[in-house]
């Protein structure tokens, strides 16, 4: 496959496309080669993409079944599946991260979904996670809760890199960026080296809209659509104000580099509106979009990547969300349930696959006992 002409436009605006699957199959069958090829530059994965990928496959079985009869446990499986996975998709995707002196080319594996509230348990966790990949293009992601803020910071200080994920909150992002830029101090105070880390702020997209719209009142259907554009742009906003500061030129004149937003959730929920809204609106220098296949397939066919829309229309932006709050819209809140609602379903996603896996290792071992 040759690459997109309508990706290497935005690629030029200053914005890289990541591509939020991962299976065995598309690994092995050249799928994820091709998608390499046409100008993907990293990949994202989740507990709710695993389980689907490994739940829905026979790929898996002759593994799972060889690491049963090693006694592995369920979780224990599932990492090793993964690990395996994501040292595959980081090895196709190397070439990019050399060819960008380690901007892009990034791969994504998430911590456990049931430490979202435990600091320590995070840090190990992405500790060893870290190390079992072994591939300096792997991203840990970790969610943007209390308990995962302090966790960003040490890892960021240990020159591990990180994806801050289920971002929906300028004022939770406001904490990412501060993790951010706390750990690459602590990291130049203990003499590391700040070009060897890398880190993206998850900014999740269309489910504002949907948490949004679904609480406005007949006189307020003016606002339908236009909330989670108007969210990420003044996201944008802050970061660009953040990153242009003195304190973070001193980083970045020591080899630092900004941690980029990346619009995550881009898939659109509603049939009235353009497929391609939260790719063509958001379009800007140090920006990452990660698609899914039918987002990812869409832009490809009709995006029109033609100016860095992210800064356009910001008064517009920023009035929006103060007809938010006139209309009785408490985004705080809002924001807050959709951060539980995403950790519920990703840990549900968790607790799903370790089900399938354990269902399977049981089939599988009395298939194999069969045929002794």
């Amino acid at each position: 496959m040759v690459q997109s002409s309508i990706l290497k436009k935005l690629s030029d605006l200053g914005q890289s496309v990541w591509y939020d699957n991962i299976s065995r199959e598309l690994i092995q069958n050249g799928g994820l080669g091709n998608i390499v090829a046409s100008g993907v530059t990293g990949l994202t994965s989740n507990p709710s993409i695993f389980e689907k990928s490994i739940s829905s496959s026979s790929i898996y079985d002759g593994d799972i079944e060889s690491l049963a009869l090693k006694g592995l446990e369920d979780e224990e499986i599932f990492e090793t599946l993964a690990i395996s996975d994501i040292q595959a998709a980081a090895d196709l995707l190397k070439g990019v991260y050399h060819a960008t002196s380690g901007s892009d080319g990034f791969v994504s594996l998430e911590v456990n979904p049931h430490l979202a509230t435990d600091t320590n348990g995070t840090i190990e966790e992405a500790r060893k996670l870290f190390n079992a990949v072994d591939r300096s293009n792997l991203m840990i992601k970790v969610p943007a809760t209390p308990a995962g803020i302090p966790a960003i910071k040490t890892l960021i200080s240990e020159a591990i890199n990180v994806n801050v994920t289920l971002i929906f909150s300028r004022k939770v992002y406001a904490d990412v960026r501060e993790a951010y830029i706390s750990g690459l101090e602590n990291l130049l105070d203990r003499g590391g080296d700040l070009s060897k880390v890398s880190s993206v702020a998850s900014f999740f997209v269309s489910r504002v809209d949907t948490a949004v719209d679904g609480c406005l009142e007949a006189a307020d259907q003016h606002l339908i659509g236009k909330s989670a554009i108007a969210n990420a742009k003044a996201a944008y906003s802050d970061f660009s104000h953040t990153f242009a500061s003195q304190r973070c030129r001193a980083l970045l004149n020591n080899g630092a580099r900004v941690q980029r937003p990346l619009w995550a959730s881009t898939s659109v929920k509603n049939p009235d509106f353009s497929d391609v809204m939260y790719v063509d609106s958001l379009v800007g220098p140090d920006t990452v979009n990660t698609m899914p296949d039918v987002t990812l397939e869409a832009y490809m066919d009709h995006g029109q990547p033609n100016n860095p829309t992210i800064v356009e229309s910001l008064e517009e932006s920023f009035s929006h969300l103060d007809m938010l709050e006139a209309a009785g819209i408490n985004m705080e809140l809002l924001t807050e349930k959709l951060l539980a609602d995403g950790l519920k379903a990703f840990s549900d996603s968790f607790d799903q696959l370790i089900n399938n896996i354990s269902e399977k290792r049981t089939s599988l071992l009395v298939e194999q006992q069969s045929s002794d």
